[in-house]
């Protein structure tokens, strides 16, 4: 008998919904079906406008949320009608939701994942599991990253050390290592796609820089690049974690203009390519993996040059993209949030104290029954 989950995923890029159907009858997740909804620019924008607010409308907030629900359910019922199922199959969905705040460190720390998931059981009819991130801070956790948790489930090896280096909006490491004994790493190294997506559609109205050709056809500027490099986050121990509320376009230009140096815009998205490969690589070099591979997943494992850049800096390091081993690299992050559905709907903690700094190991997320 098949154990269906959908996983769905809208990550700090905010460009689409990545929604993933997977069997998890047996030990290894089969992958069945995939469907990418693209947001529509109004959405985007508004999406955008939201979290460059400092003091948001409520009524903003709480219309995006059940805006997003839709999107979030219509992809679901288009990804099934692509399938031979239907949604008396499916067990439950797992919705990352859209996240929108993420404040880990402040007095009262708080993550907040838009999407209502009340609406996505309601208008797919299937059991939704949501709000993901909340219990883990109630843990004393950052809430993020959460994802090292189905990477080790995923990709754990005794032969090799491996390192699952995932290039979304942001960028986070999970460090496997061969020793089973030894702990898991995990945290955010800062951003990937998303300095990189704003500077381009800042100057070319373009969403995001393919195979990274604006940033190839540049140079990087070393002094702007250690500029960045100085910034606080980078010399964080972890946990950490960050997102859009810290690395956004007003963090940008506040440190063009602390370089008080006027740079052809070319140059700043091949020096912020840059800064995405040397913060990783820093971040690499500090784990006690010398060798070993690093597994590419995310949309900016399909940047061609972004992963060059990474090979200079990780240059003992295999690096390859997880399609390698079956698993479409495109598609982890939605078939980690059906796994995290699974976990939840049978009772079972998900979260890693070891990543977040939790107290303790703890079910995430709250369920949504189906009517």
């Amino acid at each position: 008998m098949k154990k269906l989950y959908i996983g769905l995923m809208s990550g700090t890029s905010m460009d689409a919904v990545d929604t993933a159907l997977v069997d998890f009858s047996d030990g290894t997740p089969k992958l069945i079906a995939t469907h990418k909804t693209h947001l529509s620019p109004e959405l985007r924008g508004a999406l955008n406008q939201l979290c460059a607010t400092d003091s948001p409308k409520i009524t903003q907030l709480a219309e995006l949320d059940v805006k997003m629900a839709h999107v979030f359910a219509d992809a679901t019922k288009t990804l099934l009608a692509k399938t031979s199922f239907s949604k008396k199959d499916i067990l439950a969905i797992g919705s990352h939701g859209q996240t929108v705040f993420h404040y880990p460190q402040s007095n009262y720390p708080f993550s907040i994942q838009i999407g209502d998931p009340n609406i996505i059981a309601e208008k797919t009819g299937i059991t939704t599991i949501a709000d993901f991130r909340r219990r883990d801070i109630a843990a004393g956790g950052q809430g993020a990253p959460l994802t090292p948790a189905f990477h080790n489930f995923m990709f754990r090896s005794e032969k090799e050390d491996r390192i699952v280096l995932n290039l979304g909006g942001i960028a986070n490491i999970t460090y496997l290592p061969a020793n089973t004994k030894s702990p898991i790493i995990g945290f955010d190294t800062g951003p990937a796609n998303l300095l990189l997506d704003k500077w381009i559609y800042e100057h070319q109205r373009q969403w995001f820089d393919e195979d990274g050709n604006w940033a190839a056809s540049a140079s990087f500027d070393d002094k702007l690049l250690q500029q960045f490099l100085s910034d606080p986050y980078f010399h964080l121990a972890p946990p950490k974690s960050t997102g859009h509320d810290y690395f956004n376009l007003n963090w940008l230009k506040s440190q063009l203009i602390q370089g008080r140096k006027s740079l052809p815009p070319a140059t700043v998205q091949a020096t912020l390519c840059e800064l995405t490969a040397a913060s990783i690589g820093i971040a690499i070099q500090q784990l006690d993996s010398e060798q070993g591979s690093i597994l590419l997943c995310g949309g900016g494992s399909k940047n061609t040059y972004l992963k060059k850049r990474l090979e200079n800096h990780c240059p003992k390091h295999q690096i390859y993209p997880c399609d390698d081993l079956q698993f479409p690299a495109e598609w982890i992050e939605a078939m980690a949030f059906a796994w995290f559905a699974k976990q939840t709907l049978e009772g079972k903690t998900s979260n890693l104290p070891e990543v977040t700094g939790a107290r303790n190991p703890t079910v995430l997320g709250g369920i949504y029954l189906k009517a």
